[in-house]
């Protein structure tokens, strides 16, 4: 007799293997690659417990499994995540955006549209997939030019797909950090997610992590700040007066040691804040104006 996998056995079972081949997430895993093959949302998940799959059905789902049980991460395999408002195409060779990075897009657009906030463009210093300018663009519409750098071809590429399916003119610009922005220059905000990751730190990291998503977007030296602090250096000149720089970064150390950076340039009121109760934070500052 040919065994009947419902819904809920498929999910308990998925939950289980996932769990045991190391899945932080393993529920989580499992309801998305499931409703991804049966083009359901989650909640009908439930609503359908007892729903039999059919043959491709699972022949399907079991494919997926066996993608992640190798750590691959789930974004990768379904082809697309959710950040802020918008869905962006990712894959190998791009950064996977995390909901941490939605806390830049806000403070950001609180920043821009304040009353005495300076006129003129927006840009995202390595934009990987696009997450943060594209965020960003949506939300403002017309309002104000929004350009992205980027230094991997690879992620460009994501980033372009994306604005091109989102249909938001932000060009993308390949090079690295502020360098290939300064024509669309001063801007009235320098925003950027670099790599922060401690070269130590990377062997350690969830092996979804590691050995899937691109190192050039993740480790950031021997204390994680070497990218920062070129950022650092070359923000004063790109900025116009009374504009922000804020950037995303991996603990309060960073922070700290960033806004001393950004004081010691001249820029005002350098401060880190704590994303949540994660290390992540952000640091903001001011360019005096």
């Amino acid at each position: 007799m040919t065994e009947t996998w419902t819904i809920k056995r498929l999910l308990d079972w998925s939950h289980t293997f996932l769990e045991r081949y190391g899945s932080e997430s393993p529920r989580l895993d499992a309801e998305l690659l499931l409703t991804h093959v049966l083009q359901l949302r989650r909640m009908d998940l439930y609503v359908q417990f007892d729903r039999p799959l059919q043959v491709d059905e699972l022949t399907a789902f079991k494919g997926l499994i066996k993608r992640r049980a190798r750590h691959e991460p789930v974004a990768y395999i379904l082809g697309t995540k959710g950040f802020h408002a918008i869905d962006l195409a990712v894959g190998p060779g791009v950064l996977v955006p995390r909901p941490e990075t939605e806390h830049l897009v806000d403070a950001a657009l609180a920043f821009l549209r304040e009353p005495d906030s300076p006129e003129g463009p927006v840009v995202d210093v390595g934009t990987g997939s696009g997450a943060i300018a594209l965020a960003v663009a949506a939300a403002l519409g017309d309002a104000r030019p929004v350009v992205a750098t980027e230094r991997s071809p690879d992620a460009a590429q994501y980033a372009r797909k994306n604005a091109d399916a989102l249909g938001l003119n932000v060009p993308v610009l390949e090079g690295d950090l502020l360098g290939p922005a300064t024509p669309h220059g001063p801007f009235a905000a320098v925003l950027s997610n670099p790599p922060y990751i401690r070269s130590d730190v990377m062997p350690g990291l969830d092996p979804t992590v590691r050995d899937h998503e691109p190192h050039l977007a993740l480790d950031g030296g021997a204390a994680g700040l070497d990218v920062l602090r070129r950022l650092v250096d070359a923000a004063p000149t790109q900025l116009k007066p009374g504009g922000l720089f804020a950037v995303e970064l991996g603990s309060r150390a960073q922070g700290d040691t960033v806004a001393g950076w950004l004081t010691s340039a001249g820029f005002r009121d350098a401060a880190y804040s704590a994303i949540g109760p994660g290390p992540t934070g952000l640091v903001q500052a001011r360019w005096p104006g």
